[in-house]
C-alpha cells in the first residue's frame, strides 16, 4: 500500500476510485465503503484510494467538539486499510486554515489534480469542505461538470443501532465492549507502554502490567474489569495472550484517586517493562469497587479470573 502526505503528486493516477473521510474506528460502515471502492477497482481496472486526515478534524475544531476522544490513531487506520486491500492512502494535514477550504476547491485541488479521480464513493451522510458544503447533492452537480462518476453508500444499521463512530464511543463509555466490537468489525484495542508500578499485584498472586496509552486522545473504555487480549509489539513474543484488565482508581489499595490501567496476563511471566503492548477489549465483567480487605480483593480476583477463562473458552479465544 502506498502512503502519501498532503499534496504529494508523485502518486497521481487518474484511473483511481476514491473515497474521503476521517474513518475513525474503521467500523463496518467504513468497511462497506472500502469494499465498494475495491469492487469498483476490480471492475474498472482502477486503483483504490482513501483520502483521510491527520489529526482528527474534531481535535482541531475543539470549540465545537469538546473532549473528543478518538477510536483509532492514524497508524491503526493505516494498518487496517492495508489489511482490507486498499492500494493508496493520502493523509492530509488538518488545520484551521485547511478547514476553510471550499468543497469545490478541495475537490479540484486535492482530488482531481492531487490524487487523480475517475470515480468517487461517499457515505450517505458524508460531506466535506468549509461548513460541510460538499454534500452528495452539491457533488452530483460538480461530477457532471468535472467529468467523474459519483456513488453513494447507504446507511448501515446493526439491528436498531446506527453504525457510526459516535454510537461506538457511547458503547465503550458504557462498558459494552462486545457490542462495540460488532459495530467495529473487530475488538476495540489500544497500544501503550508498560510502566513500573508499585508491584503490589505480585504480592497477592496477581502480577500486573501497568499500561499507559500511547496516544492521550485515544478513548479508554469505562472504568471496570474486562476480559482482554494482550500482545507485545515486535517478534519477541509473537503470540497473543489472554488476561483480565482493571481500569480505575484501585480504591482498595490506593487513595490518590489516579486512574490506572493494569492487566493480569494469563500464563505469562516475562519482564516487559518499557515494552509497547496492545490490549484488545473482549467483555466487560464488573464495576470496580472497594473491598474491606486485601483478602476479599484476592477472592474476587480469583472469581474474575475464572469468569474470564470460562468466557474465553466459550468464545474459543
Amino acid at each position: 500500500m502506498d502512503i502519501y502526505r498532503n499534496l504529494d503528486k508523485s502518486g497521481y493516477d487518474k484511473n483511481s476510485v476514491v473515497t474521503v473521510g476521517t474513518f475513525d474506528g474503521v467500523h463496518i460502515g467504513h468497511r462497506e465503503i472500502i469494499r465498494q471502492i475495491n469492487s469498483l477497482k476490480e471492475s474498472g481496472n482502477y486503483r483504490s484510494v482513501i483520502v483521510t486526515f491527520d489529526p482528527h478534524p474534531r481535535l482541531i475544531l475543539r470549540d465545537k467538539h469538546k473532549d473528543i476522544k478518538i477510536l483509532s490513531t492514524t497508524e491503526e487506520k493505516l494498518e487496517t486499510f492495508e489489511a482490507l486491500g486498499v492500494d493508496a492512502v493520502y493523509i492530509l494535514e488538518f488545520s484551521t486554515e485547511f478547514a476553510a477550504t471550499s468543497a469545490e476547491e478541495f475537490l479540484k485541488k486535492y482530488l482531481l489534480e492531487g490524487t487523480g479521480l475517475t470515480e468517487l464513493v461517499l457515505g450517505f451522510d458524508h460531506s466535506f469542505g468549509k461548513n460541510r458544503e460538499g454534500n452528495y447533492e452539491t457533488l452530483s452537480v460538480l461530477s457532471n461538470e468535472l467529468g467523474f462518476k459519483l456513488h453513494k453508500v447507504d446507511e448501515l444499521k446493526l439491528g436498531k443501532d446506527r453504525v457510526n463512530s459516535t454510537t461506538i464511543r457511547g458503547l465503550l463509555l458504557s462498558g459494552d465492549a462486545g457490542k462495540a466490537a460488532e459495530l467495529l468489525g473487530a475488538d476495540y484495542s489500544f497500544t501503550g507502554k508498560v510502566d513500573t508500578g508499585d508491584r503490589r499485584g505480585s504480592t497477592i498472586g496477581f502480577p500486573t502490567a501497568n499500561v499507559t496509552a500511547s496516544d492521550s486522545f485515544k478513548l479508554i473504555p469505562k472504568n471496570g474489569v474486562y476480559a482482554v487480549t494482550f500482545s507485545v509489539n515486535g517478534e519477541k513474543y509473537s503470540r497473543t495472550f489472554s488476561g483480565m484488565m482493571n481500569i480505575g482508581r484501585r480504591p482498595t489499595v490506593s487513595e490518590n484517586n489516579e486512574v490506572c490501567m493494569e492487566v493480569n496476563v494469563f500464563d505469562f511471566n516475562k519482564n516487559i517493562y518499557g515494552e509497547q503492548v496492545k490490549i484488545g477489549f473482549l467483555h466487560y465483567i464488573r464495576e470496580e469497587r472497594k473491598f474491606a480487605s486485601l483478602e476479599e480483593l484476592v477472592l474476587q480476583l480469583n472469581k474474575d479470573k475464572d469468569y474470564c477463562i470460562n468466557f474465553l473458552n466459550k468464545t474459543n479465544i
